[in-house]
């Protein structure tokens, strides 16, 4: 058994090649082999975003706090809440982040395979972001 307490681990910025503005990043569980699964609690400040990327895997979203936005591609943008848990699956290109007026937080959980758990893509422009 392994504990790791809130707070011993250093945030992180979300990188600008991934994020459109400010994003943290906490990744509190990263598994270790054999096991596959990691995760990360991630925070979009009001506008900030994710670029579109997929998961060889698949990814979960729970989302704990404020409120979002999610899109696969070719799909409608939809709003994300606390409580609600958004699936995407293997290789569905999408990207997920905060409104335009208000912040959000999730959790993403995801699996590695073959050592990757995420192919970034291009940024959403924000004209895709604005629909």
């Amino acid at each position: 058994m392994e504990i790791k307490r809130s707070g011993s681990q250093p945030s992180s910025i979300g990188p600008a090649e991934w994020f459109t503005g400010a994003v943290r990043i906490d990744q509190p569980f990263q598994g270790t082999a054999p096991a596959r699964v990691g995760g990360a609690v991630v925070t979009f400040e009001p506008g900030a975003r994710t670029a579109w990327h997929t998961h060889p895997l698949g990814q979960t979203l729970i989302v704990t706090a404020g409120c979002g936005w999610a899109q696969r591609e070719g799909g409608a943008v939809e709003e994300i809440q606390p409580g609600d848990i958004v699936w995407f699956e293997a290789g569905e290109k999408h990207w997920h982040g905060a409104t335009p007026t208000t912040g959000m937080t999730h959790i993403a959980i995801a699996e590695k395979l073959d050592g990757k758990a995420v192919e970034w893509l291009e940024q959403v422009s924000d004209e895709q972001y604005r629909w």
